[in-house]
């Protein structure tokens, strides 16, 4: 029997991936307002949960149900070129979402759910006869939830000892999950060819390259208008103000992105992307403020 390789294994998990839940998770502990000093195991467990273990499997979720189309856009990934031979892309999305579910056991049963509601959207997202990636309505909304309002919200719900969340931080959690599915977007630009052959509705396929684009602005631009005027309202001006001075970075880069869009995707995505998720720590710390935490 031939084996993949470590390193094809960790290329089909995607650590580069991990980033988005695990500093949600974190901005939810931010927002908790506990005691990161009293807490720091929790803390530690649910960032490993939400990124190397949850967003891992989505990935190798997402590779093994997309190797036919990978093998049109991307051809060089671990499946379609071979590295990952036979079922084996299978057995690891099989084996991480269990080991997901065990690990999620020792955060109780506000993070176990989490965990459950996570690992249910990963497989609904690229499986059939679900499939939610099909559309890229509702497979960029299951990934915005999933990657940011969830992480947010189980972060803050587990430092507080599994009770529910404050509203404050819940309204957060939505808008920038809200805000995430305009970043998802960015993601589709490069397959938009293969998508096309495949009968994948992504946004560029859909709506168009500028149309898709254009939508990926306004997504992630209206909901942090909307946490800026929160931000004010709950009595933390320099904090709406820094989201602002944020916000107005990205829609320079956004101009800037809109003029070309297929070639500027990725580029957004690592210098625009990064303001957009700097602005979701500095919300969380504005709860924190508003608390009188340190």
């Amino acid at each position: 029997m031939k084996y993949p390789a470590p390193s094809a294994v960790a290329e089909l998990l995607k650590p580069i991936t991990w980033f988005p839940p695990m500093w949600a998770f974190a901005c939810g502990v931010v927002a908790s307002g506990a005691s990161l000093v009293e807490h720091w195991p929790v803390a530690l467990l649910g960032i490993l949960l939400a990124g190397p273990l949850v967003c891992a499997t989505s990935q190798a979720v997402n590779d093994w149900f997309d190797r036919h189309v990978d093998a049109i856009n991307e051809p060089g990934r671990p499946i379609p070129s071979g590295r990952i031979p036979g079922r084996w892309g299978l057995a690891i999305a099989i084996a991480w979402t269990l080991l997901s579910l065990l690990v999620a056991t020792q955060l109780g049963p506000w993070g176990f759910a989490a965990a459950v509601a996570g690992l249910l959207l990963a497989w609904a997202y690229s499986a059939p006869p679900v499939r939610l990636k099909r559309n890229g309505w509702w497979g960029n909304l299951a990934c915005g939830v999933s990657y940011e309002g969830l992480a947010w919200a189980t972060g803050a719900a587990v430092m507080a000892g599994g009770a529910m969340p404050e509203g404050r931080s819940l309204a957060l959690a939505a808008l920038y999950s809200w805000g995430a599915h305009g970043i998802m977007t960015l993601n589709d630009f490069k397959s938009v060819q293969g998508d096309r052959r495949m009968g994948v509705a992504s946004l560029p396929v859909q709506l168009g390259v500028d149309g898709a684009a254009m939508n990926a602005c306004l997504m992630m631009g209206l909901p942090q208008i909307v946490v800026i005027a929160l931000l004010v309202s709950w009595g933390a001006p320099w904090h709406a103000a820094a989201v602002a001075a944020l916000l107005a970075g990205q829609v320079l880069l956004m101009r800037w992105f809109l003029l070309k869009p297929v070639e500027r995707a990725l580029y957004y995505s690592g210098f625009g992307v990064p303001f957009f998720v700097a602005g979701m720590m500095v919300s969380a710390f504005a709860l924190r403020y508003a608390a009188g935490v340190a």
